[in-house]
């Protein structure tokens, strides 16, 4: 088949179509979603591995890297990565190099776990939270590979807040040396801005509880640090207002977030992360926030998430509710996922639940998902 033949019969959906953010030109809308792989060893280096990972999926318009602990106190998930050392900067860069070889453009995730990590990651033997509330169902995962009941954190001091805020702004200098195009502030799935953002575990009564202005402080403070080291067109923050993982879900999100979003439309972030889908947990105790009810709030792009296929993206970028779609599941069992559907050929079953967590460095689930085979692709 000839190379104009090809073009003729590609899908010509506007999933497929080039879209700026912050100032770059993204090859199609489409981006590899956040996704904790846990395939560091005890180090918490990035390692080859992972750059191939990153590599293989690099056909997506944006690619976001796994959650990455922004320091020592923000760690918590067994064998994922970190960016609070030159070492990890140097490890990062690696992989940066190989995308960018391929034309892709890629973020890094900014990640503190506050109450859903473990003591025994820590050498004060003590988690941290907005409030001194423990996540009340589920386990979660020790040094060591146990699992046990979460704790109860110890509630940050105001004082200590401010110190926080520079874990993410230090992270945000480390990713800029390392290459990254851009950082996304992960204030989503119960972590620790999610947790102060959150009525349900947030209960403090200082400039940083009580109203919704109050509860937004901390994100907030976190972008204006952060971008000391990157534009605001180059950062993005993530939320998930629908989310029930770890233990969140308030009466009042969908006011909460609507205002987060008139806060966020102050500033020109490169995106905003909207996790409207309820694939991941739906906690049912208000009304669903959607990716179009941060729309009519938030002028800047909007990026829609969690269990879509094709024609639903298309049809969200096509209505206008969302400019950007990522893709999780999907994008694991289909590294080739833009051409698959740019082609209309076959796309793999989602990954086995299984197989998203495991924390070895083997490739197999995570880097030997096969292509679309070349021979088919010529007799398409």
């Amino acid at each position: 088949m000839s190379k104009a033949e090809e073009k003729k019969d590609a899908w010509q959906g506007e999933l497929m179509s080039s879209f700026k953010v912050g100032g770059q030109e993204l090859k199609n809308r489409l981006a590899l979603a956040p996704l904790t792989r846990a395939k560091t060893d005890a180090s918490r280096l990035p390692n080859e591995l992972m750059g191939t990972y990153y590599e293989q999926r690099a056909s997506g318009g944006l690619l976001i890297t796994e959650a990455t602990a922004v320091s020592e106190q923000g760690f918590g998930w067994r064998n994922a990565p970190g960016i609070y050392t030159e070492e990890m900067a140097e490890g990062w860069k690696k992989i940066v190099d190989r995308v960018h070889a391929n034309k892709g453009v890629i973020y890094l995730q900014l990640w503190h776990m506050g109450r859903q990590s473990h003591s025994s990651f820590h050498k004060t033997n003590e988690i941290v939270s907005a409030s001194a509330l423990a996540i009340e169902q589920g386990e979660t995962t020790t040094a060591n590979g146990e699992k046990v009941p979460f704790e109860v954190p110890r509630a940050l001091r105001t004082d200590e807040i401010a110190g926080v805020v520079e874990q993410f702004r230090s992270a945000a200098a480390l990713c800029k040396k390392a290459g990254f195009d851009g950082v996304e502030i992960h204030s989503a799935n119960g972590y620790l801005v999610d947790q102060f953002l959150q009525s349900c575990s947030n209960k403090r009564e200082d400039q940083y509880g009580g109203s919704k202005e109050n509860r937004v402080r901390l994100l907030i403070e976190i972008i204006e640090a952060v971008s000391e080291v990157y534009p605001l067109n180059r950062i993005a923050c993530r939320l998930s207002p629908q989310g029930s993982f770890g233990g969140m879900g308030s009466e009042d999100n969908y006011d909460m977030f609507t205002y987060i979003a008139k806060r966020l439309n102050r500033y020109n972030l490169a995106y905003v992360h909207v996790m409207d889908g309820v694939g991941f947990g739906f906690h049912g105790k208000d009304k669903k926030v959607t990716c179009m009810d941060i729309k009519k709030h938030f002028d800047g792009p909007i990026m829609a998430n969690v269990g879509l296929t094709r024609d639903v993206a298309e049809g969200l970028v096509r209505s206008g509710a969302a400019d950007l779609i990522a893709f999780g599941r999907l994008y694991i069992s289909n590294p080739d996922l833009p051409e698959r559907f740019r082609n209309d050929w076959p796309v793999e079953p989602e990954a086995d639940y299984a197989t998203w967590w495991q924390p070895d460095t083997h490739a197999k689930g995570y880097t030997d998902w096969p292509t679309y085979p070349a021979s088919q692709k010529a007799s398409k």
